[in-house]
């Protein structure tokens, strides 16, 4: 393990043994080996780094190394990633790249539509693992600077700073992407936002399978919004463009 000393000074340290100001990750994984592996790897590339063992610690250290990132393993004992996943949405919006050798398609995306910014599958590759962690900081830091706005034509309200949605004064339950997609389309009102930009925000890349994500999400969002006024239309589809928010 790298130590902090003259020939480090200006390289990320290791946060389980000291606390910098530098972008701050937080690695989950049961094995060590990997753990050592992967804040080698960040240190490096000037990050500060502290670890948890299990998603029972992650839970108890979160607050206090208030992450800019966390990467998650999925098998652990005790608590599971996707268990652990589920807490950590439950206290904070922090960006979390799952890191995993599962391959199936499927899980992937469950665990991307359950509250996950990204996926790494292992052996991953260094350079982009560096390029992904620091796309999902830049998302979320551009995303704090934008807390929510008022639509009295829709009767909509949306607090970003407090993951809040209201239509006609009832609270509206949105999952993690759902409020990222809401706070792109908002932050862009009136214009139309095309996928791409919208899957930006969202995962901080665009891909091939992004479109069908974002049409996912958009048919649960109107779900939501239907249950509670099924006569006002809030997300207008601009043909094959993208989507924005009716204003009038």
């Amino acid at each position: 393990m790298l130590s902090y000393n003259a020939q480090t000074q200006n390289l990320g340290i290791d946060l389980d043994t000291r606390h910098i100001s530098n972008k701050r990750v937080l690695v989950v994984d049961d094995d060590v080996d990997t753990i050592d592996l992967i804040k080698q790897i960040l240190i490096l590339a000037d990050f500060d780094v502290a670890s948890a063992q299990s998603g029972t610690e992650t839970m108890k250290i979160l607050n206090r190394v208030k992450p800019d990132a966390i990467l998650l393993d999925l098998m652990m004992p005790e608590m599971d990633g996707k268990t652990t996943l589920e807490q950590i949405r439950g206290v904070t919006n922090t960006p979390v790249l799952v890191v995993s050798a599962i391959t199936n398609k499927e899980a992937i995306v469950d665990l991307l539509n359950s509250g996950s910014d990204d996926y790494i599958t292992k052996p991953f590759d260094r350079a982009e693992m560096i390029a992904r962690i620091n796309a999902q900081i830049r998302r979320a830091h551009s995303n704090q600077f934008f807390d929510g706005v008022s639509i009295p034509e829709l009767n909509l309200v949306l607090d970003f700073s407090r993951s809040e949605i209201f239509l006609d004064g009832i609270p509206v339950q949105l999952s993690p992407k759902e409020l990222a997609i809401m706070q792109c389309l908002t932050q862009n009102i009136p214009n139309v936002v095309p996928y791409q930009q919208i899957s930006q925000h969202v995962w901080g890349s665009y891909q091939s399978k992004s479109k069908n994500r974002i049409k996912y999400l958009i048919y649960s969002i109107r779900k939501k919004f239907s249950a509670i006024d099924p006569k006002t239309e809030i997300i207008t589809t601009v043909g094959r463009n993208g989507y924005r928010i009716r204003t009038v």
